[in-house]
This record gives structure tokens, C-alpha cells and sequence, in this order.
């Protein structure tokens, strides 16, 4: 029975990111380079935050403010890190774009270039679930459970699998926030990702308090949502945009 609960507490954690590659990320090879080489930047980065904050660890847990500097810390590292992963790309489309030419083939279209953005973002999502939820699952295997004192009646390995597909939601859509927010120059959406990102974060200290996951855990799923419509309706107006600019085709 518990070898059937690991099992599912890792396909909760990535079961869609496992459907979303599927149907979209696999049928372009690109985008699994760009899925690929997103994960290993964002595994490299909580590898280096990790370095960072060893000498400082173990933090006393009933003194908070050490965590908030530790999640700001790592929000802003990352966040820059998002900022320099977006200029590589650009340079790589302008590579990608003077190909076409040479070869005379059509340049990245507006869906193009919003699937790359969600295959970073969905990288960056699966190497927070491998790094905060994957590693932790092997004793869910075992013979018994484990719970935690501050989050009594619910299994230790499921929070975490429901809190990592919720960073997963909202590192893949706040992802493609960021990409279009920086190549339109839109102030709004470069600072919604990073502020999304940090409340997110912060969100999860919440559980530190007695059954403060009953609270944390809604309300981190409250963010995932917001960064979702938000993408949405960005996506939606980007695309209508695109259709009135190239005006009515003939048929």
C-alpha cells in the first residue's frame, strides 16, 4: 500500500507537468532543450542557495525572521537569475530568426515563442518538485508514514506533494509572465512574477505555526490560481493582438 502512496504523492506533485510535456512540450524537440536546460539551471541555482546558507544551518525553528531572510534570498537570486535566462533566449531567437532567413523559412511565431516561455517556466517547476518533493519521497515507500507535529492530521510526503504542484503552477505561468513582460517592456507584469514568487514563499512559513497548513497550504493554492488567470488573460489578449495585426486573410 505505501509503495501505491509514493507512487501517487509523485504523480500528484507532477502529474500535469508530466500531461502538459506530453501534449505540448514533447512533439518539439526544442522545447525538451529547453525544458532540459531549465531544469538543470534552476537545480544548479538551489544547489548554490543550498551552499550559500549551509554554514547558517540548522535554523532555530522557533525564531522566524531567519527564514524570511532566507526565502528573500533566495527570490531575489533567482528572480535575477529568471532576468538572464530571458537575455540567453533572446539571443538565441535572434540565432534562430537569422537562420529562418538565411534558409528562407519563417521566422518564431507569437505561440512559438509562448510555448519556449512555458517549457522554461515548466522546467523551473519540476526542479523545485525534484528538489523539495521527489527527494523527499524514498521513505514514503517504506512500511508506515510520517506526520509532523505542526501539520498533525495530514500526512508529512502529501502536504508536500500538494505545496510542489503549487510551485509548479506557478513557476511554469509565471514564467511566461516574465518573458512577455520583459520583451513588451510591460513594468506591471516584471514586477507581478517576482512579487507572486516572494508571496509564494513567504506563504510557505506559514506552516511553521500549529496546523498552520489548514491556513498556508489554501491560500498558497489562492496564489497558483491568481498566477494562472493572470497568464491567461495575457495570453489571450497577446494572441488577439497578434490576429488584428496581421489584418484578414483571403480565403
Amino acid at each position: 500500500m505505501t509503495v501505491a502512496a509514493g507512487i501517487g504523492y509523485a504523480l500528484l506533485a507532477l502529474g500535469p507537468s508530466l500531461s502538459l510535456f506530453v501534449s505540448v512540450i514533447s512533439r518539439k524537440p526544442f522545447l525538451i532543450l529547453t525544458l532540459l536546460s531549465s531544469t538543470l539551471v534552476w537545480l544548479v541555482s538551489l544547489i548554490v542557495l543550498s551552499g550559500l546558507w549551509r554554514p547558517f544551518l540548522p535554523l532555530k525553528a522557533n525564531v522566524w525572521w531567519p527564514y524570511t531572510l532566507l526565502v528573500l534570498s533566495s527570490v531575489c537570486f533567482q528572480e535575477a537569475l529568471r532576468f538572464l535566462f530571458w537575455k540567453l533566449y533572446m539571443r538565441l531567437e535572434d540565432v534562430l530568426d537569422s537562420f529562418a532567413d538565411r534558409i528562407s523559412r519563417p521566422r518564431l511565431f507569437l505561440t512559438d515563442k509562448l510555448q519556449i516561455a512555458l517549457a522554461g517556466g515548466l522546467g523551473h517547476g519540476v526542479a523545485h518538485a525534484v528538489f523539495f518533493c521527489l527527494s523527499l519521497l524514498p521513505p514514503a515507500f517504506g512500511p508506515a508514514t510520517f506526520y509532523v507535529d505542526r501539520c498533525s492530521k495530514v500526512p508529512f510526503f502529501l502536504v508536500s506533494a500538494i505545496i510542489a504542484l503549487a510551485f509548479v503552477t506557478i513557476h511554469t505561468f509565471s514564467m511566461v509572465i516574465a518573458f512577455e513582460g520583459y520583451a513588451k517592456g510591460n513594468k506591471v507584469d516584471q514586477v507581478i512574477v517576482p512579487v507572486i514568487h516572494l508571496s509564494a514563499g513567504m506563504l510557505t512559513l506559514v506552516n511553521f505555526a500549529s496546523e498552520g497548513c489548514v491556513i498556508g497550504v489554501p491560500l498558497l493554492y489562492l496564489v497558483a490560481s491568481l498566477t494562472l488567470l493572470h497568464c491567461g488573460k495575457m495570453v489571450w489578449q497577446r494572441l488577439i493582438e497578434s490576429r488584428n495585426q496581421s489584418g484578414p486573410t483571403l480565403r
